[in-house]
């Protein structure tokens, strides 16, 4: 019933300022932490069934997998239209001297960068470049910023890696961008949770995972998601659908209030 009703206002919801048809989330975070499986995992849940729209690699060996600037829309109905929010995934960050640069996703939450550009781990897209965009507008910018932290592994991420998307975080916080964090592979780290997954918001362990997620990055408990990635399963669950479900419809909400705002603040 909850999956039917939160699923209802996700279909009927439509951005709160007349100037932009669609939100525009971008996913950010370490390689191998569950961008792409997370856009995945949203699209199966909307459409009801196990989807592979973005690409994603089984396992973080060999750098990211992720390495064009992906855009993706989701189809509503069979009508040919979609729904009023996006997707931007990208390559994951790591503390190797090829990693994606910082420069570039600021760009990419001004709205500088357009879809389909490949990042170059050597140097930052500049305004020369036929994907630069050079005076973007409210619908190109970013208007949630969206961390995907691995639960099983964030204990023992290097402090180069969050310091490089505390970089990030700081240019949407000046910008004004909403944060939130998705935290994926809570099967993982949580026997009780891997058994039965109702039991997510009464695991002790998921808890201090979600704390140690607020402490090393400062996004708030409140924005905090854990979810279960779609990975070996064939046919969608209702449990993780509606986990998912509910860190979309804050994010989006999110989305709407920065996109909101704009129109006051003009």
């Amino acid at each position: 019933m909850y999956r039917q009703n939160i699923l209802s206002t996700i279909i009927n919801f439509k951005p709160g300022n007349k100037e932009i048809k669609t939100l525009r989330i971008l996913l950010y975070g370490p390689q191998g932490a569950g961008k792409s499986s997370f856009f995945n995992s949203v699209n199966n849940t909307l459409q009801g069934r196990i989807t592979t729209r973005a690409l994603a690699q089984s396992t973080d060996i060999g750098g990211s997998f992720t390495l064009k600037c992906n855009t993706y829309k989701m189809r509503k109905d069979k009508a040919g239209s979609f729904y009023p929010f996006t997707f931007t995934d990208i390559a994951g960050m790591h503390n190797e001297s090829n990693s994606i640069k910082t420069d570039d996703i600021n760009r990419l939450l001004n709205g500088h960068i357009i879809d389909g550009y490949t990042f170059n781990p050597v140097s930052s897209i500049t305004e020369g470049d036929q994907k630069y965009k050079r005076n973007p507008i409210l619908k190109d910018k970013i208007h949630c910023l969206v961390a995907v932290l691995p639960a099983n592994t964030v204990s023992v991420m290097l402090e180069e890696v969050f310091g490089k998307m505390g970089a990030v975080r700081d240019k949407a916080r000046d910008l004004g961008i909403p944060q939130a964090i998705i935290m994926t592979k809570v099967d993982e780290v949580c026997p009780l949770v891997k058994d039965n997954l109702e039991n997510i918001y009464k695991s002790k362990i998921i808890k201090q995972k979600m704390e140690e997620c607020s402490s090393r990055l400062g996004v708030p408990m409140t924005c905090i998601y854990p979810v279960k990635n779609y990975h070996e399963e064939r046919v969608t669950n209702a449990t993780m659908d509606v986990l998912i479900l509910d860190a979309l419809q804050n994010i989006v909400n999110f989305a709407n209030d920065f996109v909101e705002d704009q129109i006051h603040n003009e």
